[in-house]
């Protein structure tokens, strides 16, 4: 935790070094409240027989250092909170960019409830043991010393009482804070499950309901809400304990100090003004060591969230480009796969490409045609850098892809993934992600090459129509040509498609397809795709399987030379057909 203060307090220094200091001056105010109260038993009612006046100037001045302890205390809370904001907006950020710098290897490490989690639930408990370190772990040691230098300089002999408690009170917090840290780490990995179900069940929703599993998914909640109840229990009833341990404790002192401090006072020892600001430097004493307590007990509910947000902020990305040339450009379209083989982590047994030699000329049509699960979407993955190949090279327009700048490369390769994904905004916000300089006749041209402009015609707002989050507002088909629109809009030297017109009727593919041929034309372009008629026209089809590559060739060499390939073009003729 101190860790990420030092590194993410900087803008906000000013306002975490003031609310210390105005906390500070709060004690040294409040410390001088009880010695004003001594002197008026001792001094205005006992010495000076009741002298009001002089009762009236010292309860004045109580009232004042009352008030000046209250406005010392709001300073405190005011710039305790604009530090502790700041800090919590500068590690959430960093989390956020540094979830940018992630390869596809890394994001599948955290999964998106337990990002979100940790960037809202546990940034929230961060705050909180954020502000009780600034205002309690400063102020508790502070009024600690100052009622410990009173109530020694009063009556040092009664002060031996804390000479025995403080080390039961140490004992006792490191129990408790050794068997608490696991049990609350435990906790949030249930909350985690908990969101996770929550967001599978509201994106399936639709789902949900067309199979009738809405008793299902009530149960499977019910049993994720119960074993975040069983995990708070189980890390809350050890805490729970530390505030009657710590009561016991002091009001065996304040017990102990009543007795040998009124047989003092009996004796003529000890004044009563001062036996009276004595007890009430030893509940101060007593409060700040609960303070303390509560305090460390704070920190360590949230070392369980700093050590899930310094996870994300020390997860070293896989995909790197530190060692890159920037000035390095991608110059044409030509892509070479050279003795390729991959997996996707170093645990993994088997490879999910094996020995790929591929040359692609800059402006070929490329056709990927094979089962599910051959591998189709990772081999084009590899283009752009989504993931590293184990082993082998990957060359992109004559350079290794590692030599490139990742922006570079990835300006110069547009994708159009097989889960469609558009974003909250416009249909023209949303398009303009290819080119945010786009004009609105660039922007319609796109579209009508996607085929996407017939149906945006028709929508209320036209391209002013917003899409709802992750596009909710359009069919899948719909989704599909509005990402191929904005794929062509980024101009790219390499455009890969996969599967991208899967949601569509054959008609609009076939006419996706001619006009793509006529707008993509010295673009290289790739096709994966399950229809043998999309790819039918690319110069050559590669036939995978298996992570390999079966069988290369133009669709009649194909037809003469693979019976796979006959035979599923034949199957979907007749299909078409009938």
């Amino acid at each position: 935790m101190f860790r990420l203060l030092k590194k993410y307090t900087k803008d906000g220094w000013w306002a975490a070094l003031l609310g210390p200091i105005f906390t500070v001056m709060e004690v040294f105010v409040d410390a001088r409240i009880p010695l004003t109260m001594s002197r008026i038993i001792d001094k205005g009612i006992y010495e000076m027989g009741g002298d009001m006046n002089y009762i009236w100037k010292q309860g004045v001045l109580m009232v004042m250092l009352a008030l000046l302890g209250a406005f010392f205390g709001a300073c405190s809370g005011l710039f305790s909170s604009i530090a502790s904001t700041g800090f919590i907006r500068n590690i959430r950020y960093a989390m956020f960019s540094k979830i940018q710098e992630y390869s596809f290897e890394n994001i599948e490490k955290f999964p998106v409830p337990t990002v979100v989690m940790r960037m809202t639930t546990d940034m929230r408990m961060l705050r909180m043991a954020y502000v009780s370190i600034v205002r309690m772990l400063i102020r508790a040691p502070f009024n600690l010393l100052m009622s410990a230098y009173f109530v020694f300089t009063l009556n040092s002999s009664l002060a031996m009482i804390f000479a025995i408690a403080l080390p039961i009170l140490g004992v006792g917090l490191i129990y408790i804070h050794s068997k608490a840290h696991p049990r609350f780490r435990q906790m949030m990995h249930k909350f985690d499950a908990l969101d996770s179900d929550l967001e599978e069940n509201i994106d399936g929703i639709r789902v949900v309901k067309t199979f009738v599993r809405e008793d299902y998914e009530n149960k499977k909640f019910d049993e994720s809400s119960n074993a975040v109840m069983d995990a708070q229990r189980f890390a809350e009833k050890i805490v729970i304990m530390n505030r009657p341990f710590f009561e016991m404790v002091m009001y065996s002192c304040m017990i102990a100090i009543a007795w040998f401090g009124g047989k003092d006072v009996i004796a003529g020892k000890m004044t009563t003004g001062n036996f009276m600001a004595y007890l009430s430097y030893i509940r101060l004493i007593l409060f700040s060591l609960l303070m303390i307590s509560n305090v460390y007990l704070q920190i360590v509910m949230a070392q369980a969230s700093v050590d899930r947000a310094n996870e994300i902020l020390d997860e070293e990305p896989k995909v790197t480009d530190h060692d890159a040339d920037p000035d390095l450009m991608v110059e044409d379209g030509s892509i070479e796969f050279r003795n390729v083989s991959f997996k996707y982590s170093d645990d993994a047994k088997k490879d999910v490409l094996s020995n790929i030699d591929l040359k692609i000329r800059s402006g070929e049509v490329i056709g990927i045609l094979g089962p599910t699960g051959s591998s189709k979407t990772t081999l084009v993955q590899l283009i752009p850098r989504l993931y590293d190949v184990r082993q082998g090279e990957v060359i992109v327009g004559g350079h290794n892809v590692k030599e490139y700048k990742l922006k570079n490369l990835r300006d110069a390769v547009a994708m159009v993934l097989q889960k469609n994904t558009l974003f909250s905004g416009t249909i023209e916000e949303n398009l303009k992600w290819g080119d945010p300089n786009a004009t609105h006749e660039q922007v319609v041209e796109a579209c009508k090459y996607a085929q996407a402009d017939d149906f945006i015609q028709n929508m209320p707002k036209k391209y002013d129509t917003d899409l709802g989050q992750g596009g909710v507002n359009v069919s899948g088909g719909q989704k599909q040509r509005l990402c191929i629109a904005r794929a062509l809009l980024k101009h790219p030297k390499i455009i890969i498609l996969d599967d991208s017109t899967s949601a569509v009727d054959t008609d609009t593919d076939h006419r996706i397809q001619l006009a793509l041929k006529e707008k993509l034309g010295g673009m290289t372009t790739i096709i994966i795709a399950q229809r043998v008629a999309s790819v039918k026209e690319a110069d050559h089809i590669l036939m995978m399987n298996e992570g390999t590559i079966q069988d290369i060739g133009t669709h009649d060499e194909l037809m003469k030379k693979n019976e796979v390939y006959r035979d599923l073009y034949n199957t979907q003729m007749e299909g078409a057909l009938e």
